[in-house]
């Protein structure tokens, strides 16, 4: 979904009485800025499987990385499907931001590269990029991916709105 594509949707049932949409800007700060975000998937049995973890706003997409063997990694792998969200544990102020999507393994040395270098900017996270993956100073593995928003809501709290961002028709 790119970012010069999106249109706000407004759900005035969720929302104080003349609120208004907020403007995707706002949002894409929010998802910009964040540091902390929960994966949401799905156990190859049903089960929700939800964990914390820093991800990175880059070209329309969140990325995160996790080792292979983690629970996260073998959901994914059954079903790429996902949910990361972000924002604030307070009632009545701050802008929670909702992304479904579908992760997708991103192994060009290239943008691994970009990526690792905004891990460092912002999270002051040392990665190497090796065979399609990042290598921390451990010397442990990262698988990276990348999500691709199919839909955002943003929840905002003075006015309470919720809004929907999808692509223009």
């Amino acid at each position: 979904m790119p970012e010069s594509e999106l249109t706000a949707e407004l759900h005035e049932g969720f929302s104080e009485p003349d609120a208004a949409a907020r403007p995707w800007a706002e949002v894409a700060e929010v998802l910009a800025k964040s540091e902390m975000f929960w994966l949401s998937t799905v156990r190859r049995d049903g089960r929700p499987h939800v964990t914390p973890l820093p991800a990175i706003w880059d070209g329309g997409r969140l990325h995160f990385c996790s080792g292979s063997q983690e629970q996260k990694i073998k959901n994914l792998e059954s079903n790429p499907r996902c949910v990361l969200t972000t924002g604030t544990n307070t009632l009545r102020s701050g802008l929670d931001v909702v992304v479904e999507g579908t992760a997708v393994r991103v192994s060009d040395p290239d943008q691994l590269q970009r990526l690792a270098a905004l891990w460092k900017s912002k999270l002051d996270w040392d990665f190497e990029v090796e065979e399609g993956a990042f290598r921390d100073p451990a010397g442990r593995q990262g698988l990276v991916f990348g999500v691709t928003p199919a839909k955002v809501l943003s929840f905002g709290k003075n006015p309470y709105t919720q809004t929907r961002y999808r692509p223009a028709t």
